[in-house]
């Protein structure tokens, strides 16, 4: 508990003990009175001063207003029990209110713990001195100590260690690096120490990111919320008139027919409806449900800019994904070797990496990865690279070409056919063609279950847009069960393409991007629902974006839409039971059959109800 809530309980507990020694000890009328104002001062004037307030802001209609206005009536009334009751009971739903919302928030500021406090630069004379991570500039060398976060992005430049990302990617398992990996702000080093080059200032890494999403996605409103915000500019005033109404109109039309015109019993009918009226329950647990959504989500490790984008994830039908970097990994591998008959495997691979051992190309390092050897230093020689043709050399002092078709032909080799599956290096030793070798962008491993899960979310069509080529674009999606594939497109076609799709799609149903390339920032901008990969993504693409997958894992956007269903099925179990109730009790207090005991019950009960249904919302199965 806060210091505001200590203060609250404290006040909630003297005027409870101070209400039960009155009605106990059944005091003279001279004493008890006195002693019931005290009490009502006590838990109340808070309320009293809000509600002054806003009449002299001149924005009267909200729930202050209406328990002062009922709470005074009744002290009008001479009902100081009923009086001090209310206010009491009301005031313990707000403390359980404000218990259950910092609760939540709790959850959510554990996890944006993430934020480094400080950074370890070195001084002239090799001493760590701790810096603000703002002061640091780009290119700035930093020291990361086992136990610290990395405070800003960078590259390692010395040592090796293992980072627990759990807090930005909600991924649970370590991550190792050492010389020349990138490295995350926000990430916990867990074991060596190492030294990071830093390319980014820290207004721009990824922590200050993440905080600046995740603090302002209040700010962007779903249409629940809308709704709610503009019922309850309509219902308070209503219910105010309402109520006066029923104070003045029935004992006017009895005086008028001649019977007696009861003022007392109409005007406490009223000041119950009034109490009634209340709308705290809805006005309170719905932007908590949506709150609690995406704290849901952040855990999770999926950032959602606002709860609008939160709400639009449910009635998703239509997902469009990038290929390079979103459903594969964006590296090169090896994944066919096929010699010619009488050649080894293990010798084709080796002469390929020999030749291409000069090369930094992702191809040439993709071949060596795949030999698996160290390459031996004097074996290769005369290494010439003849642009868009590929690699010539001398290894072991047999001469070796290593490229593609053309290469092939200009030196005499003849192929046996050509292959479609993937980027085919083409090996000659002698003069003499001795096999292939095909590289491919692989698929994530999560891929193929993303599209499923995606499927059994109620998603009726699976897009994939790419600008690689078309055999390439089809081998990857017949092999994770895309519905549709458009290949050979520019950044351009992937707009026109995503148009096309939100022309043919219903009303009701929204089109969701998923992309990680600054060349997807158009398209994530015009979708309805815009989803970036955020470990490997461009910063325009994550900036463009309404959702963020810390991980890059596709199949956290069937979580994501699973989290909105999950919300949003909180929200309207909020809406209508609270709505439902109130209906009843309103009618009942308008007919003199719920008197303002039963009145409080409902209206503290039902926004008790409301916000511990609403901090559900923190946790999914």
């Amino acid at each position: 508990m806060n210091k505001k809530q200590k203060k609250m309980l404290k006040r909630i507990i003297v005027a409870s003990i101070l209400f039960i020694i009155i009605k106990v000890a059944k005091l003279p009328e001279y004493i008890e009175i006195p002693l019931f104002l005290v009490a009502y001062l006590e838990i109340g004037y808070d309320i009293l001063f809000k509600a002054f307030k806003g009449i002299r802001n001149r924005q009267v209609f909200d729930e202050n207003f209406l328990m002062a206005v009922a709470t005074v009536g009744a002290i009008g009334l001479k009902s100081f029990d009923e009086a001090t009751a209310v206010m009491l009971f009301y005031q313990i739903g707000e403390w359980f209110q404000s218990y259950a919302v910092g609760k939540s928030r709790k959850t959510i500021t554990e996890f944006m713990h993430i934020r480094p406090d400080y950074a370890n630069v070195e001084d002239e004379d090799g001493n760590l001195e701790q810096v603000d991570p703002d002061e640091v500039e780009i290119g700035t060398i930093i020291v990361v100590k086992p136990g610290e976060k990395v405070a800003i992005d960078g590259i390692v430049v010395e040592g090796s260690s293992t980072l627990n990302t759990a807090a930005l990617t909600g991924e649970s398992l370590p991550r190792e690096v050492s010389e020349n990996d990138e490295v995350i702000s926000g990430c916990i080093n867990m074991s060596g120490r190492i030294t990071v080059r830093t390319t980014k200032p820290f207004g721009e890494s990824t922590v200050s990111k993440i905080l600046d999403l995740v603090e302002n996605s209040a700010m962007k409103k779903s249409k629940s919320e809308n709704f709610i915000t503009k019922f309850a500019r309509y219902y308070t005033p209503a219910v105010c008139y309402s109520a006066l109404a029923l104070a003045v109109l029935p004992p006017l039309i009895r005086l008028l027919a001649g019977h007696p015109a009861m003022w007392a019993e109409w005007i406490t009918r009223a000041l119950t409806f009034l109490v009634i009226s209340c709308p705290c329950a809805l006005v309170i647990s719905i932007p908590l449900s949506f709150f609690g959504g995406i704290g849901c989500a952040s855990k999770n490790g999926i950032l959602v800019k606002g709860s609008n984008y939160l709400e639009a994830l449910a009635d998703t039908k239509y997902i469009v994904c990038d290929k390079t970097g979103t459903l594969t990994k964006g590296v090169f591998q090896v994944t066919g070797v096929y010699p010619a008959p009488g050649v080894d495997k293990k010798v084709l691979l080796g002469l390929a990496a020999y030749a291409e051992s000069g090369s930094h190309h992702p191809i040439s390092q993709s071949l060596k990865d795949a030999y698996g050897q160290p390459l031996k230093e004097g074996r290769v020689s005369a290494i010439q690279e003849i642009a868009g043709h590929g690699v010539q050399a001398l290894v072991d002092g047999h001469p070796v070409a290593v490229g593609n078709a053309k290469l092939m032909e200009k030196i005499g080799a003849a192929l046996p056919g050509a292959r479609t599956d993937g980027t085919t290096v083409y090996v000659a030793a002698d003069g003499k063609y001795i096999g292939c070798i095909v590289i491919s962008d692989v698929v994530k491993p999560t891929a193929k279950a993303a599209m499923a899960a995606l499927k059994e979310n109620g998603v009726k069509m699976t897009v994939m847009l790419t600008g690689d080529a078309k055999a390439a674009a089809d081998r990857v999606a017949a092999e994770i069960g895309m519905d549709r594939v458009e290949s050979e497109l520019l950044p351009g076609d992937k707009v026109a393409q995503v148009e096309k799709l939100l022309a043919e799609k219903g009303p009701k149903e929204n089109l969701a991007f998923v992309g990680d390339g600054i060349n997807d920032a158009p398209v994530l901008s015009r979708a309805d629902v815009g989803i970036a990969m955020g470990a490997l993504g461009s910063d325009a693409a994550i900036e463009a974006a309404d959702v963020v997958l810390m991980d890059d894992d596709p199949s956290k956007i069937a979580l994501a839409m699973k989290i909105s269903r999950h919300t949003l099925q909180i929200v309207w179990q909020n809406i209508v039971f609270a709505l439902a109730v109130k209906a009843v009790c309103l009618v009942l207090g308008a007919l003199g059959i719920a008197g303002m005991w039963l009145a409080i019950f409902a209206d503290v009960g039902v926004m008790v109800l409301a916000v511990l249904n609403a901090t559900r919302a923190l946790k999914i199965k």
